[in-house]
C-alpha cells in the first residue's frame, strides 16, 4: 500500500498566516500538522508517500526533506492548479501504479490514529473505505448515508437536508478501481474532480464501497480556533521532560517540557505546556495549553492558551489568551500617558482588544 497526502490549497481560512507559510506547516505542539499526518501513515505500516503540492513545494519540501527523519519515503507530486480531490489521483497515477492506497488530506488531524481502519480495509478490501465521523451540521460537509451493515448506500456533497450525520473527514483508502471512477466522472460545477462524485460513481456501478466511523478527536485545522483547539488536545499526552535550564526562582507545574538550549527564568509555568529549543522566558507567567515555538523571547508578560510560532516576541503585555502569534512577530508594550493602542495589522488579520 502507498500513501497520497495532499498539501495543496490556499488556506484563505488562515490568512495573515498561510500568506508566508503552507497552512499544512502550521504547529501543534510545536510540530507541524504534516508530521502528524506523515507519522499517522508510517504507524500503519505505510512508507511510499506521495505529497501533493503546488507552489508552496519549496517551503514544505524544506521542512519534510525526503522523509527519511520521519522514517518515509517521501515523492513530490506538483499540481499546476487545484482542480479537486479527485484530479490529484490523476496526478499521482504513474507514482500509484496499481496499488491500494490511502489518500490523506494533509490539514486534518487525528490524534488517534487510523490503524484500525486500515485494518477494516486490508480485511475486506472494498473498493473504497471511508473515514466518517459524527457531526452536529453536516451541511457543511460531504455526508455519508450508510446501512446498518457499513456500507456507503449515497454520498452527498453539502445537503440542504441531510439524511445522515456522518461527515466525510478527508481520509480515504481505495483500490485501483477508483482509476476508472475518476476517469468516468465529469468536472462539477465549480470546474472541480471531485472526489465524491468518484466514489458515487463505484456506489452505482455496484462495487463495495464501506465507512468506517472515527470516534476519536478529529480536526481540520483551516481555522485559527480550530488550531488552538486541536494544540490543546495534543498537549494533553504531554509528558514532563525539561533539558533546558531553569533557574531556582522559577517554577514548572503539571506537564511541561522545556526544550534544549530553551532558559526560563523567575517565571512560572503551567502545564500542559512546552517551551521550544532556543527560546527565552522571563519573569513571565505561561498559562495551560500554551506552546512557545522556537527561539522566541518572552518578557514580563501572561500567556496562556495560546501559541507563538517561531521567533515571536512578546514583552511587557499581559492577558494574551486564545492567541496564535505568527514567526517573528513582536507584540509589545509602549508606555504613554494617554491609554490608546498602536496596531500594525495585516490583510485579513482580527485584532480583539479587551474594552
Amino acid at each position: 500500500m502507498k500513501a497520497l497526502v495532499l498539501s495543496g490549497g490556499s488556506g484563505t481560512r488562515l490568512r495573515p498566516f498561510t500568506y508566508s507559510m503552507p497552512k499544512q506547516l502550521i504547529p501543534i505542539a510545536n510540530r507541524p500538522v504534516l508530521e502528524h499526518v506523515l507519522e499517522n501513515i508510517r504507524e500503519i505500516g505505510v512508507t511510499e508517500i506521495g505529497v501533493i503540492v503546488g507552489e508552496r513545494r519549496p517551503e514544505i519540501e524544506a521542512v519534510l526533506g525526503d522523509g527519511s527523519r520521519l522514517g518515509v519515503r517521501i515523492t513530490y507530486l506538483h499540481q499546476e492548479q487545484p482542480l479537486g480531490l479527485a484530479h490529484t489521483v490523476t496526478v499521482a497515477r504513474e507514482f500509484l501504479g496499481d496499488e491500494d492506497f490511502v489518500m490523506y488530506l494533509g490539514d486534518n488531524m487525528l490524534p488517534n490514529g487510523i490503524a484500525e481502519v486500515a485494518e477494516e480495509f486490508r480485511a475486506g478490501r472494498p473498493a473504497a473505505q471511508v473515514v466518517v465521523h459524527k457531526v452536529d451540521d453536516p451541511r457543511a460537509f460531504g455526508v455519508a448515508e450508510v446501512g446498518p451493515d457499513g456500507a456507503v448506500q449515497r454520498l452527498v456533497e453539502k445537503p440542504q437536508q441531510p439524511r445522515s450525520d456522518l461527515a466525510l473527514i478527508g481520509v480515504y483508502f481505495f483500490t485501483p478501481a477508483i482509476h476508472l471512477a475518476v476517469d468516468a466522472i465529469e468536472p462539477s460545477p465549480r470546474g472541480e474532480l471531485e472526489i465524491t462524485d468518484a466514489i458515487q460513481w463505484l456506489v452505482t456501478a455496484g462495487a463495495p464501497v464501506r465507512a468506517s466511523e472515527y470516534r476519536g478527536y478529529w480536526k481540520d485545522t483551516g481555522r485559527v480556533d480550530d488550531v488552538l483547539d486541536c494544540n490543546r488536545e495534543l498537549l494533553e499526552g504531554l509528558r514532563r521532560s525539561v533539558a533546558g535550564e531553569v533557574d531556582a526562582d522559577s517554577e514548572l507545574i503539571g506537564e511541561v517540557l522545556v526544550e534544549p538550549g530553551a532558559k526560563v527564568v523567575r517565571s512560572r509555568i503551567e502545564g500542559p505546556a512546552v517551551v521550544g529549543a532556543g527560546s527565552v522566558v522571563e519573569d513571565s507567567h505561561i498559562g495551560p495549553h500554551t506552546s512557545i515555538g522556537k527561539d522566541c523571547v518572552l518578557r514580563d508578560t501572561h500567556v496562556s492558551y495560546s501559541i507563538a510560532l517561531d521567533g515571536a516576541s512578546v514583552r511587557g503585555v499581559s492577558g494574551i489568551h486564545g492567541s496564535l502569534i505568527g514567526r517573528s512577530a513582536a507584540v509589545t508594550s509602549v508606555h504613554s500617558a494617554l491609554r490608546h493602542h498602536r496596531l500594525v495589522v495585516g490583510d485579513h488579520t482580527q485584532v480583539e482588544v479587551a474594552a
